[in-house]
């Protein structure tokens, strides 16, 4: 039985994020086409769990083995995304698995992308 978990992220440019969690990347087939428009660009890395994206979707991968940007195609974003979710884990919730892993995910991407919010504002937004 697989206990780990994988959290999957959804990033638009300049924009706002989606997290979900799973029990394996290839899980989130029905995910990512319920949230992102049709005939949108995505990025990937070279996981084959995104390879059931090229139906729908033009899809830019790259292989972080080689390179982190190729041709416009990036994944810094996501890579951006997950960098605070483990700093957030080690620093603030010490332990992000489990039961609760949704939740902490989707604080982080709601932290990401407030991140230029004033702290009043935050609170305005929550408050509300």
């Amino acid at each position: 039985m697989r206990r780990h978990k994988v959290v999957v992220v959804v990033r638009e440019r300049g924009g706002n994020s989606v997290a979900a969690v799973f029990g394996t990347e290839s899980q989130d087939a029905a995910f990512i086409p319920a949230r992102v428009a049709k005939g949108t660009v995505l990025n990937a890395d070279e996981a084959s769990a995104w390879n059931g994206l090229h139906e729908r979707f033009e899809v830019k991968r790259i292989n972080h083995q080689e390179t982190c940007s190729l041709d416009g195609a990036c994944t810094n974003w996501a890579e951006e995304y997950f960098s605070r979710l483990r700093r957030a884990e080690i620093g603030i919730h010490h332990h992000s698995a489990g039961a609760f892993l949704l939740r902490y995910a989707q604080e982080s991407s709601w932290r990401e992308d407030n991140r230029r919010v004033s702290n009043v504002d935050q609170v305005s937004r929550v408050a509300a």
